[in-house]
């Protein structure tokens, strides 16, 4: 997917008919190889960055996905059951929900005896493990949405760099030559670019992602408290 990007993107247009072209049209597999072996290492680094990238976001979307699917029956069923002053089924029914209000809930239910701002403050740890649980990996995918750019824009500057050297040494400049060396070292710029833009797009999808699960998790756990301040 990403090949192909880059080579609809930097395949060099047709000439018109009955023009005889002056180089031969290259694919960005011989311009890559010909960019040297710094530029091949740097192109190499953010195809793997593309991939740890997008295997986070995959990964994240459907835990997050999951963690928010919301059961409208579930605080319906721990009300009766605690209104019923049957805490056993009430736990029970939280161990066979694997969501993070339902962890939240049964860490409630553990403390019921307690003071109310014992309980609170128990559902309230779990809530912050879940959420640090769900957050897990977004710091890398922001990491790669801010160096991919960089790393792509590093191995531009070391490309023309070579580029503008070998030209020094050249008998014979033309602006063929010129625009080659110039269209290899952008590679990586438009490389880390579009690695750069995916990430930054993919992480803040699961940040939004991330705060309706938190609204739907403190939600939840005001309904819990307000149930056990009910009067029996």
């Amino acid at each position: 997917m990403l090949m192909n990007f880059f080579l609809l993107l930097f395949q060099t247009p047709e000439l018109e008919m009955n023009e005889e072209p002056a180089m031969e049209s290259d694919n960005i597999l011989s311009v890559l190889l010909d960019s040297g072996l710094l530029s091949m290492v740097i192109v190499a680094i953010l195809f793997v960055l593309f991939i740890v990238g997008l295997y986070i976001f995959v990964e994240r979307y459907t835990t997050i996905k999951a963690a928010g699917a919301e059961d409208q029956g579930f605080m319906d069923r721990i009300r009766m059951e605690i209104s019923s002053g049957n805490m056993a089924n009430a736990r029970a029914l939280c161990a066979t929900t694997d969501s993070p209000v339902a962890r939240m809930v049964d860490k409630g239910l553990q403390r019921i005896g307690r003071p109310l701002r014992d309980i609170d403050a128990a559902v309230e740890n779990v809530g912050n493990l879940e959420i640090f649980r769900l957050e897990k990996g977004l710091s890398t995918l922001a990491s790669i949405a801010g160096a991919a750019p960089m790393i792509g824009f590093f191995g531009t500057v070391t490309g023309m760099i070579s580029a503008f050297y070998e030209m020094s040494t050249a008998d014979n400049i033309t602006p063929d030559v010129l625009a080659g060396g110039i269209y290899s070292a952008l590679l990586t710029t438009a490389a880390g670019l579009f690695i750069g833009i995916l990430a930054f797009v993919g992480y803040n999808l699961l940040v939004a992602s991330v705060e309706r699960v938190v609204y739907k998790m403190e939600r939840s756990t005001t309904e819990f408290m307000d149930l056990l301040q009910e009067p029996g």
